[in-house]
């Protein structure tokens, strides 16, 4: 009888996405589904890099180079430069999206067996293209109640063995929002250093910083040979459609391995290296309306979250992600039904489970992932919804109050 692979079996769902059959059977009942499950911006991508590719007279569109076109890793060298980082066209590596990215990454640092070290919650496709690389995660926990700060460094002392090979981090983190600070990343870079590990540095938010001052792990010093930086247009210029990201580091052996898994994909998109390295001449200006309106929509949404009696949200530090916890006791659960058995004024909200963004089993039962990625009106609409479903929710638990006093913390 024919099998599938072990790898097949073992590869994680997507709790973005699993729950797309339930929002389509929605919208066919003419419920309308407010989508804050994906980050999938609702920001107009800027019209003169759309325009750049119209306006380009091609005739025959050829692969690239594997590393991507010279001309756009130039161009990207001038855009790092900008963020504090000095790196060298022959350092950054165009892949597919910044998930070719990460799979390079794992397939070059990392052999099967090996362990990765990522604190949790954490992006939930690190689970998948673990699994891909035959690798395993070791989450170590970071909790609501700090906003999701970085663990002590003794927590990953504890779980550090001779299997371990690498950590990975996301600043600005989805699904978080926490922004890490210079002293957390200082002291990423003081374990790294111990116990001689890779670093990898998921940055896809980076122009995306509310609360304090961006620090890249290439701002950190005596770091460059463990740093493998992980990048994308995706959510920088509101392209998640293009596919087009990064993987940059000074590491000549890492950057060689990666490149051979590059040349066996043969290039990178190549119509979206000609928008992305238009997105690169945009003004710095650019910036700072979908910043603003990202934070207007933060604000927003923690603050009606936060009225809500029983609920608990942090504020984000950044990106466009915030993890709320519910008085609910199966996130999977009331997210379906959601979909599936409520609405309000014909409306209805998808969200992410938390369960799927940590590799601790049993965490996130109480807690749902947000993306902020929709309009002042509809995250209003949105949060109605949600305050409306918590009060008729049938499998809601008790909210605890002071003894005695009948205030609900």
């Amino acid at each position: 009888m024919l099998q599938i692979s072990e790898r097949g079996r073992e590869m994680p769902p997507s709790p973005i996405r699993k729950l797309v059959p339930y929002a389509e059977a929605a919208k066919k009942k003419g419920i309308k589904v407010f989508h804050l499950n994906i980050g999938q911006p609702d920001i107009e991508t800027p019209p003169s890099i759309l325009d750049a590719v119209r306006k380009t007279d091609i005739r025959v569109l050829e692969y690239s180079h594997s590393a991507g076109n010279e001309s756009y890793r130039k161009k990207l060298v001038t855009y790092y430069k900008t963020v504090g980082i000095n790196v060298t066209a022959d350092e950054i590596l165009v892949t597919t999206g910044g998930s070719e990215a990460i799979m390079f990454g794992f397939f070059s640092c990392l052999n099967p067996g090996d362990e990765i070290i990522i604190p949790e919650p954490f992006y939930a496709n690190y689970n998948g293209f673990a699994v891909a690389a035959g690798v395993k995660v070791v989450p170590i926990t970071s909790t609501i109640d700090t906003g999701f700060a970085l663990p002590p460094i003794q927590d990953f002392e504890k779980v550090i063995t001779p299997k371990t090979k690498a950590i990975i981090i996301c600043s600005p983190n989805n699904p978080t929002g926490y922004l890490y600070s210079r002293q957390e990343m200082e002291d990423l870079k003081t374990i790294c250093l111990k116990h001689d590990l890779y670093l990898f540095s998921d940055e896809a938010y980076r122009e995306f910083s509310y609360s304090g001052e961006y620090t890249s792990a290439f701002h950190l010093t005596g770091m460059d040979e463990h740093i493998v930086l992980i990048d994308t247009i995706s959510k920088r210029y509101s392209a998640c459609g293009a596919r087009l990201g990064a993987l940059v580091t000074k590491n000549k052996e890492v950057y060689d391995v990666a490149m051979k898994f590059a040349q066996a994909r043969l290039s990178p998109p190549g119509l979206a290296q000609i928008m992305a390295e238009a997105a690169v001449d945009l003004p710095a200006s650019y910036f700072n309306k979908p910043k603003a309106e990202y934070l207007a929509r933060r604000d927003l949404l923690v603050k009606r979250l936060n009225a809500m009696p029983g609920v608990f949200c942090p504020n984000p530090g950044g990106a466009f992600y915030a993890m709320a916890r519910l008085p609910i006791d199966d996130s999977d659960k009331f997210c379906q039904w959601l979909l599936e058995s409520f609405s309000y004024q014909n409306q209805t909200v998808m969200l992410a489970p938390a369960t799927g963004f940590y590799g601790t089993s049993g965490l996130g039962k109480n807690e749902v992932r947000l993306a902020y990625v929709l309009n002042l009106n509809d995250i209003n609409d949105a949060m109605n919804c949600i305050e409306k479903a918590l009060e008729v929710y049938p499998d809601r638990t008790e909210v605890k109050t002071m003894e005695n006093a009948g205030v609900i913390l």
